[in-house]
């Protein structure tokens, strides 16, 4: 079993000297002077002059070096930051907040299957058996009375009986809740957007892990949050970095993802989820648990939420564990929320599909659920075998039941130059950038295993990773090579 600690995040958070960056204003007729420095630091990180990570030069240097007063420097900070471009951290500075910007997105999403093999979106394992089923309950579908769930618009929760299943469901996951604190959703993502909604106001700051999945980083720019990045080791999220969060002041939330972190994963144990729980609670801080991966999990762990009954929301989903495109989430929220939930649910799309919800809960009812989740493990942990077998110590975290593999780059290569390589050679794969919450992130990259690819294609693109590597990079890509 490869449950390792990523070794580059758990290195101390290193005194980093702020940028040399002094720009040139060039102020508008009308326009303040903060307002000018806020836009420039905006176009220079959109132009990748200030990069993820950069510490900004302190207040007063900047002021100094610019003519302006520290309070419009500071005016222009927390503008910035606002926005989601700067992140600051207490005692330490104002850091270039990392984005999932369209070159990332890039890297991501647009690659034809045709023509590269894409290890780069983390999705379920596809085989013959979910095309077969996913055939099945069509043709059983259209044959009989579908008006129960096609005709109805509300309740906008979730039909009821929907949400009876969910219930069956959730109790799997170690999740006892009433019917009437569950929202059927469009998703996991769907889901953490209106838990968040339900909570957080513009300029709140919300804690997560150093590196998570980009969905939440790109929540913190869509609702104007701070989202600050903590240090985790081969569990998580650290409990001391959390308390001393905490204990500074201003925090509203948590949002982690105990299970199988993405792109880590990792896998928080019982004590560290109680540990977790009770520093939350202690401080009156809102959980979001985004258990999308914890159905693949045999392992009996408790929920973060289920100890937190009235700051606790627990998220969960199909897509990764059952089909990837069954987009169907479960949201279960404190008491209070219900009625604020639903009314988020309905003006952010009306609520989740009935459609899909109905195939996920004829497959919770008849047993198919279980069995393609039984079909995941088996074949999650065959490919995460093969992973083990041919990357070896290059495989920086993972998890035998994990979609994904973290991967340490090896100090010749840069990240960019490692990422261009394997494209070159038609495989994608994705760097640390869309994932850093934090300046200690350390760097990596990420290797998605999961969709439909045979082991002998799984292990041919491995194998080409593996050699590129070992490989020296030309010239223009070298790291810290002599």
């Amino acid at each position: 079993m490869r449950r390792q600690a990523n070794p580059l995040a758990l290195d101390p958070i290193p005194a980093t000297k702020p940028v040399e960056w002094r720009p040139k204003l060039a102020r508008q007729k009308g326009a303040t002077k903060h307002a000018a420095l806020t836009e420039r630091i905006i176009a220079d990180i959109d132009a990748g002059i200030l990069k993820p990570t950069d510490r900004m030069p302190t207040h007063r240097d900047l002021a100094r070096e610019l003519g302006l007063s520290v309070q419009t420097v500071s005016l222009s900070y927390k503008e910035a930051e606002r926005l989601g471009y700067l992140s600051g951290e207490i005692g330490r500075g104002t850091f270039v907040k990392a984005r999932v910007t369209d070159r990332a997105g890039r890297m991501m999403l647009d690659h034809s299957p045709n023509e590269v093999l894409d290890l780069s979106i983390i999705r379920g394992v596809y085989l013959d058996a979910h095309e077969n089923a996913s055939r099945e309950i069509f043709r059983e579908m259209a044959e009989g009375d579908v008006a129960g769930f096609m005709r109805p618009c509300r309740p906008i929760a979730g039909l009821d009986r929907h949400r009876e299943t969910a219930r069956t469901w959730l109790r799997g996951l170690g999740v006892a809740a009433g019917a009437e604190r569950i929202l059927v959703t469009n998703g996991a993502a769907h889901a953490i957007f209106l838990a968040l909604s339900c909570i957080i106001r513009s300029g709140d700051v919300v804690l997560c892990e150093n590196l998570t999945d980009h969905g939440i980083i790109g929540l913190s720019n869509i609702l104007g949050f701070s989202l600050k990045g903590l240090p985790t080791d081969n569990e998580g999220l650290l409990p001391d970095a959390l308390e001393a969060a905490c204990a500074a002041g201003g925090v509203r939330a948590l949002v982690l993802i105990p299970t199988l972190n993405n792109p880590t994963g990792h896998v928080a144990g019982a004590a560290r989820r109680r540990e977790i729980a009770a520093i939350a609670d202690r401080y009156g801080v809102f959980v979001i648990e985004d258990e999308v991966y914890r159905p693949i999990i045999e392992e009996d762990l408790p929920s973060i939420s289920e100890m937190l009954p009235d700051l606790g929301f627990f998220v969960t989903s199909f897509t990764k564990a059952v089909l990837t495109g069954l987009r169907v989430g479960y949201l279960v929220v404190p008491p209070a929320y219900s009625i604020r939930a639903a009314s988020i649910l309905r003006v952010s799309s009306w609520s989740g599909t009935y459609l899909a919800a109905e195939i996920a809960t004829r497959w919770v009812e008849d047993g198919t659920a279980l069995r393609l989740l039984d079909i995941q493990r088996d074949e999650a942990r065959a490919r995460q075998s093969i992973a083990t077998e041919i990357l070896g110590d290059h495989i920086a975290s993972s998890h035998p039941l994990s979609l994904c593999a973290w991967l340490k780059v090896p100090a010749h290569w840069t990240e960019e130059g490692l990422v261009r390589s394997l494209a070159n050679q038609n495989i994608a794969v994705t760097p640390s950038e869309p994932f850093i919450a934090g300046p200690a992130h350390g760097g990596g990259i990420r290797i998605c295993l999961g969709g439909r690819m045979s082991h002998a294609s799984l292990t041919k693109a491995l194998i080409t990773v593996h050699q590129a590597f070992e490989q020296l990079p030309p010239v223009y890509d070298i790291g810290s090579i002599g």
